[in-house]
């Protein structure tokens, strides 16, 4: 009987060790975790249960039958992530480059079923060179097998990735269907085809990093959603981040203890500066909304004339959409569109309130804008608050113009409470604008366009008139707004609201 148990953990040493102590020492080099210490940081302390330690390829071909590893390549099962369950899946670089092969992808897959059988996250840890090319359409079936799987998997269970090394071609499908992506500053990147395809096809010279690194990424195109600067930066700020996530969309969202109160806040009164051109900083108002202001921003670098992400308040936890007026005077324009209206969407099928901030002028104005769509791209937008069905709060802190304004969460899009503060603005456009339209006429006429611009402003650079409409519940002292926030959640937990059925909607893409 010892003998049958010496060789069980002489295996399981063997699995252990993936392709070897010097690829371990090679992927040290590079500043990077193996594939096991990265479930060490990311998973709670003796939580890890590993599936399928003895996989091993079915090649046996160019030479890759004198090759077996056990493994082949990634480390599966399931750990606890602060005392609640995720499943995981860490490829392993040291392994033939950590490339998918069938059996790879098979291990991958069955993490996923299990994960959409029990309701629990997946969280994965991406570093592979690709398709493993021995096993030629094989690999690639397995890829279809992975995404099939992220489609079923998305709005039943949270799936985050953690892009840690290469993952190039095929390979970046997958996270881009998951909901979250977080990369590793100057060892991750993600792009369609490489550097060399590139320069062959369009005669452009890019770096790796420059194509498809992290920090382009979360700033350019919106693919990713943070860059941390190395591998337990990033494995820590996931465990944050699935702290404010249900398990599934059969459960509410985790509740935590609070210390926070729901006195006053009387610096929000002077948040709003006296000149209506004058930014602030919309950070300041969220942070003092969430319970000991901690708000965990998602994509901070892209779009950044909108804001989203996730706080709690009294321990329950929110999604927060807010224009930023310090960029671009938190105008919507195609990106912010986007950015806002996949986290809108997110928060909705996870059973996560929504709580909205708005200061906006309107759409941005451009031939670049519209001839790229922003009439579809800003649709969005518009309908992922339209089709919520979450606790929705609204509140306006200044200027809410145009259709901008039905398209942050207004009453008209079933919001539930939508407050205003004394500054707000609700009007068509701003007023010197509106005046020479309507006075097109006197243009030519100083005095009666500044006197008309004074009386407009009179008329509509308050929220009285929307409130006396009933499009704003109440209009409200900002040093009571967390307060408020507070209590119209507590009412609005046991909100009931159904959709018409349908197989699916057809959201404009």
């Amino acid at each position: 009987m010892q003998e049958v148990l010496n060789q069980l953990e002489e295996k399981r040493e063997q699995a252990r060790l993936g392709g070897g102590q010097r690829r371990i020492d090679a992927q040290h080099a590079k500043g990077k975790l193996t594939a096991r210490e990265r479930l060490d940081v990311l998973l709670d302390p003796g939580s890890f249960e590993e599936t399928g330690m003895f996989v091993e390829h079915n090649c046996i071909d160019f030479g890759m039958e004198d090759q077996i590893i056990p493994g082949d390549g990634v480390v599966t099962g399931s750990g606890t992530v602060n005392g609640r369950l995720v499943y995981v899946f860490s490829q392993d670089f040291t392994v033939f480059g950590g490339a998918l092969s069938e059996r790879h992808a098979e291990k991958i897959c069955n993490v996923m079923d299990t994960a959409m059988k029990v309701g629990a996250p997946v969280i994965g840890l991406n570093d592979s060179g690709g398709a493993r090319i021995q096993e030629g359409v094989a690999s690639l079936g397995g890829y279809a097998e992975v995404f099939q799987r992220n489609v079923l998997a998305s709005g039943v269970v949270p799936q985050l990735s953690l892009i840690m090394g290469p993952c190039a071609g095929g390979a970046v499908y997958s996270p881009a269907m998951t909901d979250f992506i977080m990369m590793v500053k100057d060892s991750s990147y993600m792009f369609v085809t490489g550097p060399d395809v590139v320069k062959t096809v369009t005669n452009e010279v890019v770096t790796q990093d420059e194509l498809g690194g992290a920090v382009t990424h979360t700033t350019k195109s919106g693919v990713a959603d943070l860059a941390l600067e190395n591998d337990i930066e990033a494995l820590l700020r996931a465990r944050d981040l699935i702290d404010f996530l249900p398990l599934s969309n059969r459960e509410e969202p985790p509740v935590m203890p609070t210390v926070g109160d729901l006195e006053p806040d009387e610096s929000l009164d002077t948040l709003i500066p006296d000149s209506a051109n004058k930014p602030y900083d919309m950070h300041e108002l969220i942070r003092k909304i969430c319970d000991e202001q901690d708000f965990f921003e998602l994509q901070p670098a892209h779009a950044a004339n909108i804001i989203i992400g996730f706080g709690r308040v009294e321990g329950h936890t929110v999604g927060f959409v807010a224009n930023q007026p310090m960029v671009q005077a938190g105008v919507l324009d195609i990106n912010s569109s986007k950015k806002a209206g996949r986290f809108v969407r997110f928060c909705d099928a996870f059973n996560i309130p929504i709580v909205t901030f708005v200061d906006v002028p309107g759409f941005l104005p451009g031939t670049a804008q519209e001839h790229n769509g922003i009439i579809k791209h800003g649709a969005k937008l518009l309908f992922a608050y339209a089709e919520a069905t979450v606790p929705k709060i609204t509140v306006i802190t200044r200027k809410a113009y145009g259709g901008a304004y039905d398209v942050m969460a207004s009453k008209h899009l079933r919001g539930d409470l939508n407050y205003a503060w004394p500054t707000a603005e609700i009007a068509v456009m701003g007023a010197k604008g509106a005046v020479e339209i309507i006075f097109r006429k006197d243009a030519g006429d100083p005095e009666t366009i500044a006197e008309k611009t004074k009386e407009y402003e009179d008329r509509f650079a308050n929220p009285f008139v929307a409130a006396a409409k009933g499009f704003i519940d109440e209009v409200i002292m900002p040093h009571s707004t967390r307060r408020r926030i507070a209590m119209g959640l507590r009412r609005l937990r046991t909100k009931e609201l159904q959709n018409p059925w349908k197989k699916h909607d057809n959201i404009p893409l």
